[in-house]
């Protein structure tokens, strides 16, 4: 794992690493805003605040603190948690089908490292498919296999993943663990390097389609009645055609968010 020590000052984001820092905190809050559902399909809001540390796998790109929004809302057919977005096409207590959408902030600018200079942008992209959720009285399971709608990379995301909150009294801690698969169109416009991006320092690097494994831990508190504190920590372990690439130093990619959540 990374170490998380002199990590740069608070800066404005960019568009992807903004939005990665909401898609953690979203997660994050998922726990503290089921508990707002008293009532089964009952319109429920969560909104707060916090700060995302991010350190990512590129070579010699500066770890990045972002203040960031929590922003959820669910009823009866919708949840929304930014960035990402389903519509429940059919739902139970303990089964959920949905169409999902979810934009996803990964890619990079030229300027973000030395490394990267003279690379073409690399943008981030609304994903859409179908997610499938079932809570189990052991486990919540869940799967998802999204596309690339806006056909930056052109790729192809499945992902599927168990997680389980653990409670005492006014303390939650929640672990999960992912494993996802990415395939090669998706590998070689995040981490390839193109012919005409290829210098004596960059060699040439085709992606190939590899799996992804996220492991996370999540606590939440609750002060009082509808206000909620957390902390959550996601480590992703990246298969070997990322490792490989020219562009990566280091096989993780770590995430810590903090922050705060008042539930309606």
């Amino acid at each position: 794992m990374s170490q998380l020590q002199n990590t740069s000052p608070i800066r404005l984001p960019s568009l992807h690493g903004w939005l990665s820092a909401i898609a953690l905190a979203a997660v994050a809050a998922a726990p503290a805003f089921a508990q707002s559902q008293a009532e089964p399909g009952r319109p429920a809001w969560a909104v707060g605040a916090g700060a995302a540390l991010i350190d990512k796998p590129y070579r010699d790109v500066d770890r990045e603190t972002r203040a960031l929004p929590v922003i959820a809302y669910e009823n009866k057919w919708v949840v929304v948690g930014l960035p990402t977005a389903d519509v429940k096409l059919f739902s139970t207590d303990a089964v959920s089908i949905r169409l999902r959408a979810r934009y996803a902030g990964d890619g990079y600018e030229a300027g973000d490292a030395p490394v990267l200079a003279g690379m073409e942008k690399r943008k981030g992209s609304l994903w859409g498919g179908g997610a499938l959720i079932w809570k189990t009285g052991v486990a919540n399971l869940s799967a998802e296999l999204l596309a690339d709608t806006m056909g930056n990379s052109k790729g192809t995301r499945a992902r599927a993943q168990v997680d389980r909150r653990f409670a005492a009294g006014k303390f939650g801690l929640t672990p999960r663990l992912a494993v996802e698969w990415v395939d090669d169109k998706y590998v070689d416009y995040y981490y390839g390097v193109r012919r005409s991006e290829a210098t004596a320092s960059r060699a040439f690097y085709e992606g190939k389609a590899t799996t992804v494994v996220h492991a996370g831990l999540r606590a939440d508190y609750t002060l009082f009645n509808r206000h909620t504190i957390f902390t959550d920590l996601n480590v992703s372990r990246f298969g070997s055609a990322v490792k490989d690439s020219p562009l990566v130093d280091k096989p993780n990619q770590t995430l810590v968010a903090v922050g705060y959540i008042y539930r309606f």
